[in-house]
């Protein structure tokens, strides 16, 4: 559960850096009060954990995944 958690949240990092890098716009800032607002702070951390937490997915073998599914 936390493998996909730590997913949507990179994914969801990686689309708004999409924005920035293509169309100049950060989503999460707009949203929550601009870059400096403590959210927005928050929610960077966040994501950037949850892509360090991905970083182990490709370290793992694919037996060990499974196992973890199917128990």
């Amino acid at each position: 559960m936390l493998d996909r958690i730590a997913l949507i949240l990179s994914i969801i990092g990686a689309l708004n850096w999409g924005g920035i890098g293509i169309f100049g716009f950060d989503t999460v800032a707009w949203i929550f009060g601009g870059q400096d607002a403590l959210l927005s702070r928050l929610i960077y951390t966040v994501v950037a954990l949850s892509g360090i937490w991905c970083i182990s997915l490709l370290f793992r073998d694919r037996e060990d995944v499974l196992d973890e599914h199917i128990d």
